[in-house]
């Protein structure tokens, strides 16, 4: 399915909504809107409305909250988007509904998931513990998206010139085609330099010029964000982790919290995420919070209970 077929269910939904439900043209505005908003991102994710799969839609819901907007706004895009779904099933497009397995957003201020330090570890160990070949890459992207915040869409459109010198930082062209610099930690570093050894085991037939870090027989010839997902939901339950927890997009939540509870400075997890506006960084000082008001009551003596 294209775009187009994507372009055209959101026409007849919003036809629907107009003629059967006599929705007001600022009600229509506002759901044309929020599905566009839905179809942007979902198109850096290498999908759109007509095929996105489940954790692409969860992507999507935890990508709302990120951005800080307001929790009405939020809400309302969260709604508009299952009930497009609720019509493209009830009129037999498609056969499930990939926004009906994402919880409701609770009342106040969404807050993206994020996992421990330990649950990361634990990823990363289960992605290296895959067989030869397999096993290097996954583990190689888990340890770049860990290490340098980068987005899905980022990771897998990275082409193989930025990392074959073995360099400290990645200069990531981002959202808007601003440029940032993401930073590789020596883990990181080993992953990719292990990874590269055996990159040639994923190359198209007859493409020895690939010029993407992370290539594919696939269509497109690199590895889709919806592949990286699947593969992540994996090593997920090999790791003992919940896979609705995990996602390419909770894993960068999982760079700038952790960055934060060591004490970063936001202006600077704000420049490593590429985000054009503080407010939506600061979402992750209420998990960084949380986790140091739990030391405190757990770790020091006056916060013990007697």
């Amino acid at each position: 399915m294209s775009a187009q077929t994507a372009e055209g269910w959101v026409e007849a939904f919003l036809e629907m909504m107009a003629v059967e439900r006599a929705a007001a043209r600022n009600t229509l505005t506002a759901y044309g809107k929020d599905l566009s908003d839905a179809q942007g991102f979902l198109a850096g994710q290498g999908t759109s409305l007509a095929e996105a799969a489940a954790e692409d839609i969860e992507a999507y819901f935890a990508e709302l909250g990120a951005r800080g907007l307001a929790p009405a706004t939020a809400a309302r895009r969260r709604a508009s988007v299952r009930q497009f779904y609720r019509f493209v099933l009830g009129e037999g497009w498609r056969a499930d509904d990939p926004s009906r397995r994402v919880d409701a957003p609770r009342k106040g201020r969404p807050l993206p998931r994020v996992l421990s330090r330990a649950e990361v570890d634990a990823l990363i160990a289960a992605a290296a513990a895959r067989d030869g070949a397999q096993g290097l890459r996954l583990a190689c992207m888990v340890e770049l998206l860990y290490a340098s915040g980068l987005r899905v869409s980022e990771l897998t459109a990275l082409p193989l010139a930025v990392l074959a010198r073995d360099p400290a930082y990645l200069i990531v062209k981002g959202k808007g085609g601003k440029e940032r610099l993401a930073p590789l930690n020596d883990a990181a570093r080993t992953a990719v330099k292990a990874y590269l050894e055996v990159r040639k085991t994923f190359l198209p037939k007859g493409d020895a010029a690939n010029p993407w870090l992370f290539p594919s027989r696939g269509q497109g010839g690199r590895l889709t964000p919806r592949r990286l997902a699947q593969l992540l939901d994996e090593a997920a339950r090999e790791a003992g982790v919940d896979p609705a927890r995990v996602s390419p997009h909770v894993l960068r939540h999982a760079f700038a919290t952790h960055l934060l509870e060591g004490g970063a400075d936001l202006r600077v997890v704000q420049t490593l995420l590429g985000h054009a506006d503080s407010a939506t960084t600061q979402i992750y000082t209420h998990l960084a919070s949380d986790h140091l008001r739990e030391v405190v009551e757990t770790k020091h003596p006056l916060g013990r209970k007697r």
